[in-house]
């Protein structure tokens, strides 16, 4: 009898624990530039926040809209507005719709 070995499922990195590693490595950092100089510390968390901002919003920045959709090329406009005077308009119906 031949025993046949099944995969063992292999264990995948957590996100989770990525992001601990670096937001330690970050407060590490951080904490290094605020012992060596204080004002290089706010100046630097200001730096970061700033570029954060910006890229957040970059990211999430509407596009410009979508083109309008072309006009189907045999429809006939059912009526058209002339102003004949200030304030004062006409709307001409063509023949066909008047017949109906």
């Amino acid at each position: 009898m031949s025993k046949t070995k099944t995969p063992e499922p292999t264990e995948e990195p957590s996100r989770a624990a990525g992001a601990c590693v670096v937001v330690v490595l970050a407060a590490g950092a951080t904490s290094a530039v605020f012992t060596a100089s204080p004002t290089a510390g706010v100046l630097g968390l200001w730096g970061v926040g700033t570029l954060t901002l910006w890229w957040s919003v970059r990211r999430t920045a509407n596009p410009a809209p979508p083109p309008l959709p072309e006009p189907l090329s045999d429809t006939k406009p059912q009526y058209t507005v002339t102003e004949d005077e200030e304030g004062r308009c006409t709307v001409h119906w063509p023949e066909e719709v008047n017949k109906t």
